[in-house]
């Protein structure tokens, strides 16, 4: 199993739609405004986040659990940016719709620029034959309130290729985030 190259990212894109939209090299500046970078780098592709998001909330004292999730837990916001509490933690989506091949895993980095400011961003490998928007979670580590952008770079994927097919893919097992869009909350 290799990491795959902006060579293989680009073709896979361009003649597989791969990554939709697509940016063939990094970009830095939206017009004569500078942008936390997006696009294709050397080994991978830094994704966007979209301008919707789910941050989570107090509010109506529900208790978070991935078996029974309450919608009450979130407040929704839709913007350029999102400010996250202190301590606390928001849902977003990538701006990118991805179509991962069979015999390719993608792990999710990151940015260094939000890392920094201690925003940690998760996201689960995206398994092969796997699509759709990914949802993208932000913790604010901080005891401060933190801005995420929307439209410009929050985070890499990194495509690994494997020297053999796998016998099941995700959308074999009917995987129950297959072709998700939007911000997609727990499913039991």
């Amino acid at each position: 199993m290799s990491i795959k190259a902006d060579k293989w990212i680009r073709r896979m894109a361009q003649e597989h739609g791969m990554i939709e939209p697509f940016e063939y090299d990094q970009v830095r500046h939206a017009g004569d405004q500078r942008v936390i970078s997006y696009g294709t780098s050397s080994y991978g592709y830094d994704v966007r986040c979209s301008d919707e998001f789910k941050v989570f909330t107090n509010i109506h004292s529900a208790t978070v659990d991935p078996k029974y999730f309450d919608e009450k837990s979130f407040v929704d916001v839709k913007g350029d940016a999102c400010v996250i509490p202190p301590n606390s933690f928001a849902l977003a989506r990538t701006v990118e719709y991805f179509r991962i091949p069979r015999n390719v895993l993608t792990i999710c980095l990151g940015k260094s620029t939000y890392a920094r400011c201690g925003i940690i961003v998760n996201v689960t490998p995206l398994e092969p034959e796997w699509e759709g928007h990914v949802t993208l979670e932000f913790s604010n580590t901080t005891n401060l309130p933190a801005r995420i952008y929307a439209n410009e770079g929050v985070a890499q994927m990194l495509f690994f290729e494997s020297d053999e097919v796998c016998e099941t893919s995700y959308k074999d097992r009917g995987g129950k985030y297959m072709g998700q869009r939007g911000v997609t909350l727990p499913r039991t």
